[in-house]
C-alpha cells in the first residue's frame, strides 16, 4: 500500500506508487501511528536531495519530520518549497542570489525568505494562486488549467502527473492563467534560477523550438 507522502504542484499530499526525484519536508505532519494529521507545521518548506552523505531514514518515525517526495524541482517550487540550504547548498545559493536580485536591499536570511514564501503559498482557503498572462511566465513555471497542473515550456503546456509530464497543449500567449508557482519564485526563475525537470519533460523540449526570450530549465544532474 502506497504511503501518503507525495506532493503535487497544488501543495496537496497524496498516496501514489510513482517515484520522485526530490525529497523534503515541512515539519511533523503525522501522528505516532504514521497517519497524516496536518498539511504543514513550520514555515520552512524545503526540497532536498534523495541521497546525502549516506544518511538513511526510517519513514514516519514518531516525533520526527514527515518525509515528502516531489516529481521534480518545478513541482516542489510550485508547491511552495525552496532548495535545502544543507544538502543542496549550491542550488540554495543560486536561489538566494536570484532572490536578492529581485529584492534589492532586502534580507537574504533564510528565515526571512521562508516567511515571505509562506505568505505567497497558502491562505485559509488553501493553495494561493495568482493570475498572470501566459506570455509573462518563464519556463519552469506551473499553472492551473481545467483543474489540472501544467508545466510552462516554450509557450506550450505539459500536463503534470505523479509519473511525469504527458499531454502537450497550447493556449494563446495573451491568455490570463492561474499560476501555482508563488510570485517571488516566478521572479527568481526569471532572474536566472533554473529548476530541474523530470526527464519526461524532454518531450516538450523536443516538440517546441527554444526561444531566445524564454528560460531553459536544466534537466536532473545539470547545473
Amino acid at each position: 500500500m502506497s504511503r501518503r507522502n507525495r506532493v503535487t504542484p497544488f501543495g496537496d499530499i497524496i498516496a501514489t506508487e510513482a517515484r520522485g526525484l526530490l525529497f523534503g519536508n515541512r515539519g511533523v505532519l503525522h501522528d505516532d501511528s504514521g497517519r497524516l494529521v496536518r498539511t504543514w507545521q513550520v514555515r520552512r518548506w524545503i526540497a532536498c536531495r534523495l541521497e546525502f552523505k549516506g544518511r538513511r531514514r526510517e519513514l514516519l518515525r514518531p516525533g520526527r519530520f514527515t518525509e515528502l517526495f516531489f516529481l521534480d524541482e518545478a513541482t516542489a517550487l510550485a508547491a511552495g518549497h525552496r532548495p535545502c540550504a544543507e544538502c543542496r547548498r549550491e542550488d540554495f545559493l543560486r536561489f538566494r542570489h536570484a532572490w536578492m536580485e529581485i529584492h534589492p536591499g532586502g534580507s537574504g536570511k533564510v528565515d526571512d525568505i521562508d516567511r515571505a514564501l509562506h505568505v505567497e503559498r497558502i491562505d485559509e482557503g488553501g493553495k494561493k494562486m495568482h493570475p498572470a498572462k501566459l506570455a509573462d511566465l518563464p519556463d519552469g513555471s506551473m499553472i492551473c488549467e481545467g483543474n489540472r497542473a501544467w508545466l510552462v515550456m516554450h509557450g506550450a503546456l505539459l500536463a503534470w502527473s505523479p509519473f511525469g509530464y504527458g499531454e502537450r497543449r497550447t493556449i494563446p500567449a495573451t491568455a490570463t492563467v492561474l499560476v501555482l508557482t508563488p510570485p517571488s519564485v516566478i521572479d527568481v526563475i526569471r532572474a536566472g534560477y533554473d529548476p530541474s525537470l523530470h526527464p519526461t519533460a524532454a518531450r516538450g523540449l523536443a516538440a517546441s523550438a527554444p526561444s531566445a526570450k524564454r528560460h531553459h530549465p536544466r534537466q536532473p544532474g545539470g547545473r
